[in-house]
This record gives C-alpha cells, structure tokens and sequence, in this order.
C-alpha cells in the first residue's frame, strides 16, 4: 500500500501521472473545464480498457527517459472522478504500476463532489490505494452553493469533510470566493470557519467569468454583478492575512497549506517537472527522445474513446518544444509560487539565463524579488545543482560566477508581481540569452 509520508518536501518536480474522467451529474454554470453530462450512463468497463492502452502508450512513448521512471504522485481529476467505482481506480492504479514503478510515500489524489461521497465508497477508494482527496465544497453556505450552481447542500459539504477526514490522512477542499453580494465580513466568517474543517490544506479561487459558460453570458448582459477591482482586491488580500495567520500561507497563488501539506502533484506542474496526462482532454510534457514534449488529447469523451479503440492513441498534438517555449512555461508556472523559479535548472534545461540588468529593473519596480534561504519554506530542500563549481553560493540563491560578478539562480513575483505575472514572464523572456559556455 502506498505510504502517507509527512517528510519534508524536496524542489525536485517529480514525475506525475494525471486521469481525467470528463464526466459530472451537472455542468456548473461557471465552469470552463472539459466536463460533459451523459444521461443515458457511462458504459465504465469500456472507458477502463481504454484507460489502460493509453496508460500503456504513454509509457512507451517515455520510456527509457530518466525524467519519466518513478512516479511521485497520480491524480484523478475531472469532471467528477468520484463518479467512477472504486474497482475502476483500482484498476488504472494496476495499470500504471505495471508500466511505472511508484515511489514510496507517493501521492494518489481524487477529486471528489460532496454529492457523490459516502462512507463506503471513500472506503473503496481508500482501499484500491487513493490515500488523499479533494473536495470541491465551493461555499459552506447554501445560498451561494445555489448560486454557483452546485448541487450539494452546506451540510452534505461539511459530512463529506468529516468522512475524508476519517478515511484519509491527508484532504483538501475548495473555495470560491469573489461571489455575488459577497461581504468581506461574510467571508471573514466563512473562511474561519472552513479552516477549522481543513486537514491542512485549502485551495480559495476567486470566481473568474470565462468565455463559453453561462455565466458569462449572464455577466454581459448585467445580470450578473460580480466584485471586480478593488473590492476583489480586498477579499484576496483578507484571504491571504486569514490563511496567513492560521498558518496556512500561499505557496502559490490560490493554495494555502501548512507545512508539508503542499500538493505534490500540482507543484509538478509549477515546478515544471514531467506528467502523463491519460483521457479525453488531458494534456502532458513527458520526455519523448530526450526532447521535452507536448502532448494533448482528444477532447471529446466518445471520440477519445473512439480513436483509442481503434488506433492505441487519442493524441491530436505531439510538439517537441523548443528552448524559448520551455523558458516561458517555466517561467509562467514557477512565478506562481512562493519559492519561486529556480533560474539554475532553467539554464540546465534551456541553455538560456536572463539578463541580470532586467532582473535588476524588475526588481526596481518591486515586480520580483530575489529569493534569500530564510524566506523559502523550512522543509524545502535547496535548489538541486547541475554539477559542483569552483566556488559555492555566497548567500541565500545568488551564487557567483568565478569573475565575482553575482548571479540571481532563484527569483518570485512580488506581491505587486503577482499580479502583472504575464508582463513579467514576457520581460524576463525577452531578456533570455544563450549562458556562457
């Protein structure tokens, strides 16, 4: 069984595997994701066999690839993955085994709704080696989960929060704030409350109008007020002095956790590490012929189902990318973390750097900061170094070349940065140069 380890978390990505099961009960109105409504059923047995060819092809396409041997974290994600049977689970988690070995103390995540929880089945998942859930609760109140379309109430919200922290060691669950008539002294209440039900770890989104859904049809034609500018600046910066003083600080823009709760899985992706993405839709970046590699997927459910019966593969993009591309997806993913971006691995990976004036510019608009030791997480270990040099950092990350001249190896978005992260990722990609041999 897969261990539940609270050690200290390294830099090091890790290697992921994501499962995306596109089906819910209900489209939320809100909601932009590639999730679709099947009311005549889902034929289960169908999808799993499918699953399990794609799973094969994917280790086939990364094999040998040091980057892509032992799997640190799977995560099912959807739609609604607590639709599936717990036999389904167990069965992909067979599969990929059989193809991956998997770290001891790995992360296996399900996304759950609180409409589809109940003690026995969370047992199951439990049992087929799911050892962390999250819940997406979205409000405590029921006025709002109505709003937002949800179709579970406050209390089957707060039973499924107390059935997860019975049955898993480590859950999570999710916010929306920036709603309707949304009060900062109603959201004072509803996150203080909600911290006193998480396990260690909770995600608050702010409700974003995305092109495509309802509720965006609804916003422009004004019948949808959401706070927007300063009043939206306020409930993120009240959810930041909240989480902050109940000891659950952003490690990246919309994730609190205490220490050692961070999700593994999604610091894979801000950490630019390599992931397998398997179902309709899913995207990856896995290492195929030493070449970092875009992958993507069929988006529709039948015809993704469809293609792997009949070709062994849904994917419609294969991309080797090139050095500049996998500078700015560094950049973007890294510049949402508290830790920042590890500038060394990135010159490892890219055989480029940035310009040390424009950091320093950047820096002078107080649009990044430099990242020193005492302000990275304890648990975390240093940055990882592509080989030793001839002369060690001198302080925090701000290493020196042999001429004496410092060199920046990890950088943040500052508070004001985190705001303006595109300009940033755009400004230090512009300043990107081939490093000195």
């Amino acid at each position: 069984e897969t261990g539940q380890s609270k050690a200290p978390q390294s830099r090091r990505p890790g290697f992921g595997i994501y499962v995306h099961w596109p089906f819910c009960a209900s489209k939320c109105p809100y909601c932009d994701f590639n999730s679709h409504v099947r009311m005549g059923g889902i034929d289960e047995p169908r999808f799993l066999a499918a699953y399990k060819c794609e799973i094969a092809q994917m280790a086939q396409l990364s094999k040998g690839e040091p980057d892509c041997q032992e799997v640190s974290s799977i995560f099912f994600g959807g739609g609604t993955p607590s639709l599936m049977d717990p036999a389904t689970v167990g069965a992909i988690l067979d599969e990929i085994a059989a193809h991956w070995p998997i770290a001891p103390g790995a992360e296996i995540t399900l996304e759950a709704n609180p409409t589809s929880v109940e003690a026995g089945r969370f047992k199951g998942y439990r049992a087929a080696g799911v050892n962390r859930v999250s819940l997406g609760v979205q409000s405590l109140y029921d006025s709002d989960l109505k709003a937002l379309g949800r179709l579970h109430s406050a209390q089957e919200a707060r039973a499924a929060i107390a059935i997860a922290s019975d049955i898993f060691e480590r859950y999570s669950f999710d916010l929306i704030y920036a709603r309707p008539d949304q009060t900062l002294h109603g959201w004072r209440q509803e996150l203080t409350e909600a911290l006193a039900l998480s396990g260690g770890h909770l995600s608050a989104y702010q409700l974003t109008i995305e092109d495509g859904t309802p509720f965006a049809a609804l916003h422009k034609a004004g019948k949808l007020i959401v706070p927007e500018g300063e009043p939206a600046h306020d409930l993120y910066e009240l959810t930041q002095d909240i989480m902050q003083a109940h000891g659950l600080p952003a490690y990246e823009i919309s994730n609190h956790a205490a220490a050692g709760q961070q999700s593994q899985h999604n610091l894979i992706y801000w950490r630019y590490g390599c992931y397998a993405g398997i179902g309709a839709g899913a995207h990856g970046r896995l290492m195929v012929g030493g070449k970092r590699t875009a992958l993507s997927n069929e988006c529709s459910p039948e015809a993704w189902l469809s293609r792997v019966e009949a070709d062994g593969s849904a994917l419609i993009e294969t991309a080797a990318l090139t050095a500049p591309q996998q500078a700015d997806e560094m950049l973007l993913m890294g510049l949402r973390l508290a830790e920042g971006v590890d500038l060394a691995r990135l010159t490892r990976l890219t055989g480029l750097a940035p310009d040390e004036a424009a950091l320093d510019r950047l820096a002078a608009l107080d649009l990044i900061e430099r990242v020193e030791p005492e302000q990275v997480e304890p648990e975390q270990a240093k940055p990882e170094r592509a080989k030793p040099g001839p002369v060690e950092p001198q302080r925090g990350d701000v290493g020196r070349e042999a001429d004496g001249v410092p060199v920046t190896t990890r950088i943040r978005a500052s508070k004001a940065g985190r705001f303006l992260t595109n300009e940033v990722v755009l400004r230090v990609a512009q300043s990107l140069a081939p490093a000195p041999s």
